[in-house]
């Protein structure tokens, strides 16, 4: 009977906490759209409400502000980036990493407001941005790696070139969102050949990690 009944009253909370759920991802999934081009301070509580058709007061009862609901936005989105990145590992070196920039592209490309927050850190110094940058960053050196590698667990050479060439993805992309002259095709290129040569380089100071077939001239 016990059991019944704990069965019983657990019930209506799993429902309530389903829908809680759905109208939270609800939310989010509008606030993508309304922050994929427009920055932050651009958009009142007001806007958002209005945009979202809702009250305002229920973005409060779910994100408690207007930087939690931003936040919570900002996770998601990236969340769909690493995902991306990190898929898919059955496939050839070269075919993941042209993946993996394809689909970085393409999110900065759609999302442009939220890239440019997020690689340059938010609104001020946002800590909790960082770390979401930070994410992303390491996501994609672990992908790198494994892909070349065969494992994350690399030496410190090693990731801090990896690291070097994601941090020159990030400006290049800005600049390339902001003007926008090379096709995403030939921007992806770029990007893998220049993998490539941090490959190289990282190969010629630790031998210990050469570079895979595809990031070799003579190949």
């Amino acid at each position: 009977m016990k059991i019944s009944e704990q069965s019983d009253s657990a019930r209506p909370k799993a429902r309530g906490t389903e829908r809680s759920l759905a109208r939270r991802a609800e939310l989010i999934a509008i606030g993508r759209k309304l922050f994929a081009d427009t920055s932050y301070d651009t958009l009142s509580m007001d806007d958002i409400a209005r945009q979202a058709h809702v009250a305002k007061g229920l973005i409060y009862y779910y994100f408690q502000s207007k930087r939690g609901y931003y936040l919570a936005i900002i996770h998601d989105s990236v969340a769909d980036l690493v995902n991306f990145a990190s898929s898919e590992i059955e496939l050839e070196q070269l075919d993941r990493v042209h993946r993996t920039m394809e689909g970085y592209l393409r999110y900065a490309e759609h999302n442009q407001a939220a890239f440019r927050a997020i690689v340059s850190g938010g609104v001020g110094f946002d800590a909790e941005v960082h770390a979401i940058r930070d994410g992303v960053r390491d996501a994609i050196v672990a992908t790198v790696a494994e892909g070349a590698y065969g494992r994350t667990d690399i030496s410190p050479l090693a990731r801090m070139g990896l690291f070097s060439w994601v941090c020159s993805v990030e400006g290049a992309t800005l600049d390339w969102i902001d003007r926008p002259r090379l096709t995403r095709d030939k921007m992806r290129e770029l990007l893998v050949k220049t993998l490539g040569g941090a490959m190289r380089a990282i190969e010629e100071l630790d031998p210990d990690y050469p570079a895979p077939a595809p990031a070799r001239r003579d190949t």
